[in-house]
């Protein structure tokens, strides 16, 4: 288990962060909707929950 999640789930994780991040940076840099950036930085803190509870749950599984 602790194997499938270093190898697939925490850099799924990860690279969801980083394109909601790159989007949401995109967009204020075009001079987008600042509603869209808001949205799309609400995201990302989100994604960084899910991401730590993934990286907590790995090191867990490790120390079984």
């Amino acid at each position: 288990m602790a194997g499938d999640l270093q190898h697939f789930l925490i850099p799924l994780a990860l690279g969801a962060v980083g394109v909601v991040l790159v989007l949401g940076l995109w967009n204020m840099a075009r001079g987008g909707s600042g509603n869209i950036s808001q949205k799309l930085m609400r995201l990302r803190v989100l994604l960084q929950f899910v991401a730590i509870v993934i990286v907590m749950i790995t090191i867990w599984a490790i120390g079984r």
